[in-house]
C-alpha cells in the first residue's frame, strides 16, 4: 500500500505515543512483503526481537560487509539462535582478501572510499532489495544517530518509495538497555562499520 507524505505525517503523530510492538503490529497490517534489515550493531537485538515476536517468519536481511569484528560475528550467531531468525545473507561480490590487495580499507578522505562503500554495502543492499521487493522495511534508525536521521521519524519513505518503519525511533540508549535486560537479550558494542568510520556519519543506505 502506498501512502502520501501527508498521510505518513499524520500516522507519525498517531504512532508517537504507541509502543514499539504496537507500531510493528500497525505496520504489518499494512504490509504485503515486509522485510527487516540488520547488521548486528549495538541494540539490533531489540528491533529483531520486537518484529520477530509479531511475525516469526519475517525475512531478515543481513548485508555482511566482511569487516565485522569477531565479537560481532559471535553476537550475530547468538541472536540468530536465540530468536530463531530466518537470515538471508548478502555479501560483496569481491572477497575482502582481494579488495585488501587492490584497494585496502580507504579513509573517508580517500577518493576510493566511495567505490569501497559501493562494493561492501550499497551493491549487496540493492541486490537484497531487488530480490525481496519489500513494501515495508523495518530498521532500527533512531533520532540523534546522524543529522540526516534527525529529519526522519517513526515512518519515512526510502528513495524507492518503500515505507521504512523505525519502532524505536524516539528511544534512548538507556531505554533500550532496559528493553534488552527485560527480554534477556544480548548486546555487543565492538561493532565496526568501515563505510561510516565516524559515528555520526551516514552510511549511505538511508540517504
Amino acid at each position: 500500500m502506498k501512502f502520501t507524505q501527508e498521510q505518513i505525517t499524520q500516522f507519525n503523530s498517531d504512532l508517537k505515543s504507541q509502543s514499539p510492538s504496537d507500531i510493528v503490529k500497525w505496520a504489518l497490517e499494512h504490509a504485503e512483503k515486509p522485510v527487516i534489515t540488520t547488521n548486528f550493531r549495538p541494540y539490533e537485538a531489540a528491533i529483531l526481537h520486537v518484529v520477530s515476536q509479531e511475525f516469526d517468519k519475517i525475512n531478515v536481511v543481513w548485508c555482511d560487509t566482511g569487516y565485522n569484528t569477531p565479537e560481532t560475528y559471535k553476537h550475530a550467531e547468538e541472536v540468530i539462535n536465540q530468536l530463531a531468525l530466518s537470515i538471508d545473507l548478502y555479501v560483496p561480490q569481491q572477497t575482502r582478501a582481494h579488495r585488501d590487495v587492490v584497494m585496502g580499507n580507504p579513509s573517508v578522505a580517500d577518493e576510493s572510499h566511495k567505490e569501497f562503500t559501493e562494493q561492501v554495502k550499497l551493491e549487496p543492499f540493492r541486490r537484497a532489495m531487488e530480490v525481496h521487493k519489500p513494501d515495508v522495511w523495518f530498521t532500527n534508525l533512531r533520532q540523534g544517530q546522524t543529522a540526516h536521521r534527525d529529519n526522519l521519524d517513526i515512518l519515512s519513505l526510502s528513495k524507492d518509495g518503500v515505507l521504512k518503519v523505525s519502532p524505536f525511533y524516539y528511544w534512548s540508549d538507556s531505554e533500550l538497555d532496559k528493553y534488552l535486560i527485560d527480554h534477556k537479550l544480548p548486546n555487543e558494542h565492538s561493532y565496526n562499520d568501515p563505510t561510516k568510520v565516524l559515528e555520526h556519519r551516514e552510511c549511505g543506505l538511508h540517504l
